[in-house]
């Protein structure tokens, strides 16, 4: 057992790790502002893990925080592609100059182990499929660069200053908690909240881009294996993490409405400025250096979406 931080750790994907850390005997300490992410996510383990209200941008906190922990889990992040697009410099504090933040008061603090968590949105105009670790093209977002801007910096930390340090990049995460009542919601909460609510499902364009959808506890599967790996396997290195699966809008919305027993109505609207057309991932090194297999398929990922949508989400 060790002793574990989650920046981010009150938002939907590091609740779901959170969770995960405890059950395993782990002590868990959160950082998070709580402006995307909620106490209430933490319910079930509120008990049983630390929270510093702060943020990664704040040096103060982030020592506070990466004090006395074997493995950094930097999670937290300014979301959102069309965000970006319309406020750069709040997703490039948030995220280039906290992940920064974050791994010097790591390196600092002596920490064993830091996973960054970064995005498919990396790849940005490279057309080829699937998606391989070491071809990118030109990034289409403020969001996308400083994501990657993020991974450079893992690279260098490790190094540099010799810190043990990996970057993950995550394609389109889904699952319970997951936020559908913003302008910046996902497309999948966004659909079934709106599917619930016997409301037409907004599609920016034809429905025919395509995504890597991932259910959440594949993430924390990929999160907790790569904090475990063999230091000389990944250290200054980055790795795709998805469930090796093309999916177009469209076809999500065909299983969501088998899934419902209805027709739902759909409602194309202009695509939106710094989207990427297609999206899916080889996750070949991550398989090979920490023994990665997606432990949710989409469909049954869709399922308990819906599950927790229809309870109220709780």
């Amino acid at each position: 057992m060790g002793t574990c931080l989650i920046t981010g750790g009150a938002g939907f994907i590091g609740s779901h790790l959170a969770d995960r850390l405890v059950h395993e005997g782990h002590t868990v300490t959160v950082l998070d502002d709580l402006s995307n992410g909620s106490e209430s996510n933490l319910r079930a383990v509120r008990d049983d893990v630390r929270l510093i209200v702060g943020r990664v941008e704040d040096p103060a906190a982030m020592a506070e925080a990466a004090r006395g922990q074997d493995i950094v889990f930097h999670l937290a992040a300014l979301g959102s592609v069309p965000r970006s697009v319309a406020a750069p410099q709040p997703t490039h504090e948030a995220n280039a100059t906290g992940t920064l933040g974050a791994l010097q008061a790591a390196r600092d603090a002596g920490v064993g182990r830091f996973v960054f968590a970064s995005s498919s949105s990396v790849y940005g105009d490279h057309a080829a499929l699937p998606k391989t670790e070491s071809e990118v093209g030109n990034v289409l977002s403020p969001y996308a660069l400083s994501k990657k801007v993020g991974e450079e910096y893992v690279r260098l930390f490790s190094e540099l200053y010799g810190m043990s340090a990996v970057a993950l990049r995550f394609f389109n995460v889904f699952g319970p908690r997951q936020r559908a009542d913003h302008v910046y919601a996902a497309v999948i909460p966004r659909f079934l909240d709106a599917a619930l609510h016997g409301k037409a499902l907004t599609v920016h364009g034809d429905g025919q881009q395509s995504r890597d959808f991932t259910f959440v506890d594949n993430n924390v599967e990929g999160l907790i294996l790569t904090s475990q790996a063999a230091a000389q396997e990944v250290d200054g290195r980055v790795f795709n993490l998805a469930c090796e699966g093309r999916v177009t809008l469209l076809e999500i919305i065909d299983m969501i409405q088998e899934m419902l027993g209805r027709e739902l109505e759909i409602d194309h609207i202009d695509p939106r400025g710094g989207d990427i057309r297609h999206s899916f991932a080889d996750t070949t090194a991550l398989r090979m250096a920490a023994g990665y297999q997606p432990v949710v398929e989409l469909a049954q990922g869709l399922e308990r979406t819906r599950d927790w949508f229809l309870a109220g989400c709780p």
